[in-house]
């Protein structure tokens, strides 16, 4: 038999937008935020944290959605890639990610491109491998990294030209 789950309040800021709600005790933030409010831009993939597919910002930190809960988020401000692409902020890695076709199957984009994102305000440009450290908690089953790592480095270069960092 199954017991109705607790329902606890939250207010957070979704993407410039503040949100008031009432989630299940249980429910996973990458849920509440695909289910709830409509971003599915983050993924549920292994559901362990492992895959990386599920990535959002948390108070500009990375974070795996499937395993904070959406109660945790309480007075938080989270940023999906939907907001990341609404902000602008990484127009030049989602451009450099179609140039270099670093965006196969599309599954693991959104969250490698909040992760490799972090990377564009280095003061001097990351190498080839801290790019490859810095996206590692990201499964790609499509690309083999080369094309990502590719992608973040005409970014940079991209960023850096125009004097935008």
């Amino acid at each position: 038999m199954n017991e109705p789950q607790s329902q606890i309040a939250i207010t957070c800021v979704v993407n410039g937008e503040k949100v008031h709600a009432q989630v299940p005790a249980r429910q996973h933030l990458v849920d509440f935020l695909r289910q709830e409010l409509g971003f599915t831009g983050a993924h549920l993939g292994c559901e362990h944290g492992i895959c990386g597919a599920c990535t959002v910002l948390v108070d500009g930190a990375l974070v795996r959605g499937c395993l904070i809960l959406a109660a945790q988020a309480d007075g938080t401000c989270i940023e999906t890639i939907e907001g990341a692409a609404q902000s602008g902020r990484l127009d030049d890695l989602m451009g450099a990610f179609v140039d270099c076709n670093a965006a196969q199957c599309g599954f693991c984009t959104p969250a490698m491109v909040l992760t490799a994102g972090e990377l564009l305000d280095l003061p001097v440009k990351p190498t080839r491998v801290q790019i490859r450290e810095q996206i590692s908690g990201n499964y790609c089953r499509c690309t083999g990294y080369q094309a990502i790592v590719d992608a973040v480095e005409l970014a940079y270069d991209r960023l850096h030209q125009k004097g935008s960092r």
